[in-house]
């Protein structure tokens, strides 16, 4: 059973193993030199007021375009390579027999239809979160240089491995996330028994997961921290919201997961700049002036950088047991029902 597993699996396998020798050569060749820049730096033994360090590394990664290009590359393989385990690796395995009809001869030899299942899920299955944590495990070594300086800097904030696009693409996380896509392949492939609908399922469902984990699922594996401090609103950096709210930039916090950040009056309430005359038609340094006599405060609420490993696992057991209820339930689907 182990063999003819291969002799079916092995074009899928050689792919792949190309693919793997391309990218370590892509990565590999670059990640000294990014490495080489990050310790010239001076991040590496820079403990506090690092900030002037890391605009120096930040501004040496960007000057070559291979950097910033490589970082997105390796953020859109980690999210596609899942989604193509489950497209061309999941969704075949049953209708490739079903639709060939080679199902008649392969399920009813002396191999059940039970251990025919089990042993092709389990094997592609190994397989496919292998593969996915080499990728993994390649490109996150490859990009911990601007992880550790505080993340990629882009329009309107920093990419940093905690943040919602980002965790998806770093460490164990890819890995639930490809077994997860393979399990939902071998799904949608037994209960419609075509290849392209059951491809197209398997691409929306995990699509849809893959929207609602970070945003519906992910806040909530752990209760956020709410810290509330005296706070005094400085007007040429503080962050304007549409409805006349201020919000004092958030420091001290380097790799947290930011849910929210506002200023409140001393009642508790979201402060609001009323109307006031030093603001209104005031100078920026009467309007400052007034700003310090409101005893205003900074709320925020985040997840501490500490959790961000608790959140890996989390997040991969729950796509691991998704996965494993998915195999379950297609090896009963194939052991009762008459496919014929």
């Amino acid at each position: 059973m182990i063999w003819l597993t291969w002799r079916q699996f092995r074009a899928q396998a050689i792919a792949t193993a190309a693919a793997l020798a391309i990218l370590a050569v892509i990565f590999g060749v670059t990640g000294p030199h990014l490495a080489h820049l990050y310790d010239i730096s001076g991040l590496t033994t820079c403990r506090t007021n690092c900030a002037a360090l890391t605009n120096t590394f930040v501004t040496s990664m960007k000057a070559d375009a291979i950097y910033p290009a490589l970082f997105i590359a390796g953020l859109g393989i980690l999210y596609l390579t899942p989604a193509l385990i489950g497209l061309f690796w999941g969704a075949p395995l049953v209708t490739r027999e079903l639709e060939a009809g080679t199902f008649r001869l392969a399920w009813n030899q002396s191999v059940t239809r039970t251990r025919w299942m089990a042993v092709k899920l389990a094997l592609i299955g190994l397989a496919a979160m292998v593969t996915t944590g080499l990728i993994s495990l390649l490109i996150t070594w490859w990009a911990g240089p601007i992880d550790r300086a505080g993340g990629f800097p882009v329009s309107g904030g920093t990419l940093t491995r905690f943040s919602p696009v980002l965790f998806g693409a770093r460490d164990v996380a890819p890995v639930g996330y490809a077994a997860f896509a393979f399990a939902l392949g071998v799904t949608a492939g037994a209960l419609v028994r075509r290849l392209l609908p059951a491809m197209v399922i398997t691409l929306a469902g995990f699509l849809a997961v893959q929207v609602i984990m970070p945003n519906l699922v992910r806040p909530h594996l752990l209760p956020p921290v709410t810290a509330t401090q005296a706070v005094t609103v400085n007007l040429s950096t503080a962050i304007t919201g549409h409805n006349g709210t201020y919000a004092v930039p958030v420091t001290g916090l380097p790799g947290a997961w930011i849910f929210s950040n506002q200023t409140i009056t001393p009642s508790g309430r979201v402060f609001v700049l009323p109307d006031v005359p030093a603001c209104a038609s005031g100078t920026q340094q009467q309007c400052q002036a007034w700003f310090a006599t409101q005893h205003l405060r900074r709320q925020i609420s985040y997840q501490p950088a500490s959790r961000y490993w608790a959140f890996q696992w989390y997040e991969t057991a729950i796509f691991l047991a998704l996965a494993l209820a998915l195999a379950g339930f297609c090896v009963w689907w194939i052991r009762h029902r008459r496919l014929a």
